[in-house]
C-alpha cells in the first residue's frame, strides 16, 4: 500500500530522552520528504513548543495540545477549546480540590502558561503565572494530581470534558472530549483530501492509541507502554535506539 504521510508523537517517540531528534532520524525524514511523503507531528505539547523544538524540520502537519489544535502547512483544520468561563471554572475546581499550590499548565492558541518554574529547557516557551488573574480559552489544561480519583471529579465539573493520564507520571490532561489525536487526524484527512489509510502513525503513550488504530498503520516504539504495543500493527526499536530511522530506511529508502 502506498502511504502519503508520516505522523509522529514527540516525547518518547520522535524525540530522544534528551528531547532532541537524532541525526539519523533527521536524515531519514528529509529523504522521505524528498520522496514526496508528508511529515507531521501529533503531540501533547503546544504548537508553539513543538515548533520551537522542530524549528529546522518544518513539519507539514502539526497536531498539538493533544489534538485540540491541528494545522496543515500553517492553516488551521480543527480547533477545540474551553471558553474563558470554562477555563476559569476548571482552574478554580483544581485549586479547591487539590490546593492552591497544585501544579498547573495551560495551553492557549497564543501561548503556554504554568504556575511553576520549569527545569526542562525544552519547555522554554512556557510563561509563568499564578493564575489569579488568568483569562483565556484553554486548548487543554494539565494538572499534577497526587490522588488519581480527583481526575474524573474534575472532568465531571465541566460539560464535554475528557481526561487522560500520562504514563509513569502523576500528570493528567483535561481537554474537550473531541480534542484527541485521532479526531484531529480525521479532520485533517477530510479537509485535505487524504485517507486515514494513507497515514503511518508512531507513538508510545496512552493518548496515541486512538491515533494508531485510526491510521493505515500504527507503529509503537520499543519503549511504549504495553497497551500501546498491543494496539499497534508493529513494534519497532526505542526512541533512544534510532527505531524510527531504522524503520524508515528499511521501508522507504
Amino acid at each position: 500500500m502506498g502511504y502519503r504521510a508520516l505522523l509522529f508523537d514527540l516525547d518518547g517517540t520522535l524525540l530522544q530522552s534528551d528531547c532532541s531528534v537524532s541525526r539519523r532520524t533527521r536524515e531519514a525524514l528529509w529523504q522521505c520528504r524528498k520522496k514526496g511523503l508528508l511529515f507531521g507531528v501529533a503531540t501533547a505539547r503546544s504548537e508553539i513548543n513543538a515548533l520551537n523544538l522542530l524549528s529546522d524540520l518544518c513539519p507539514d502537519i502539526v497536531i498539538s495540545s493533544g489534538g485540540a489544535l491541528a494545522k496543515y502547512k500553517g492553516q488551521c483544520v480543527c480547533r477545540s477549546e474551553f471558553t474563558e468561563g470554562e477555563t476559569a471554572a476548571m482552574i478554580s475546581q483544581v485549586q479547591a480540590l487539590c490546593g492552591q499550590d497544585c501544579s498547573l499548565s495551560i495551553d492557549t492558541a497564543d501561548g503556554d502558561y504554568c504556575n511553576f518554574r520549569h527545569r526542562d529547557a525544552s519547555r522554554a516557551t512556557d510563561r509563568y503565572t499564578d493564575f489569579r488573574d488568568f483569562s483565556g480559552c484553554a486548548l487543554r489544561m494539565c494538572a499534577r494530581l497526587s490522588d488519581p480519583a480527583a481526575a474524573p471529579l474534575l472532568a465531571g465539573g465541566l460539560a464535554d470534558c475528557g481526561w487522560i493520564r500520562f504514563s509513569h507520571t502523576d500528570w493528567y490532561q483535561f481537554a474537550k472530549k473531541d480534542a484527541t489525536k485521532e479526531y484531529a487526524v480525521s479532520c485533517l484527512c477530510r479537509e485535505k483530501g487524504l485517507s486515514a489509510g494513507d497515514v503511518i502513525a508512531f507513538g508510545d503513550d496512552f493518548s496515541d492509541i486512538g491515533m494508531l488504530k485510526r491510521c493505515g498503520k500504527g507503529i509503537a516504539m520499543g519503549n511504549a507502554v504495553d497497551e500501546v504495543k498491543r494496539a499497534a500493527d508493529l513494534v519497532i526499536g526505542s526512541h533512544d535506539e534510532d527505531g524510527i530511522a531504522e524503520y524508515l530506511t528499511r521501508v522507504f529508502l
